[in-house]
């Protein structure tokens, strides 16, 4: 699961695309906590937030992500 959320937040970065959702589902809360522990160790999300009502709400977490070229600055 980490390795996924890492992969496709690289790809959308590479793509420009700096707002992105990660739909992890409702379920038990499990792989929102996962998704939750793992962004805030990530140098290229520059923040999170749960997703509103119309969004997904809790089962999605909007990510927002530094451009390509601030990673690291």
């Amino acid at each position: 699961m980490k390795d996924l959320v890492v992969e496709y937040l690289w790809a959308c970065r590479q793509k420009g695309l700096l707002d992105v959702r990660i739909i992890h589902g409702k379920g038990t809360g499990a792989l929102r906590r996962t998704v939750h522990a793992l962004l805030p160790k990530l140098p290229e999300v520059e923040s999170f937030r749960s997703a509103g009502e119309g969004d997904g709400g809790w089962g999605a977490t909007w990510v927002r992500l530094r451009p390509v070229e601030t990673v690291g600055t």
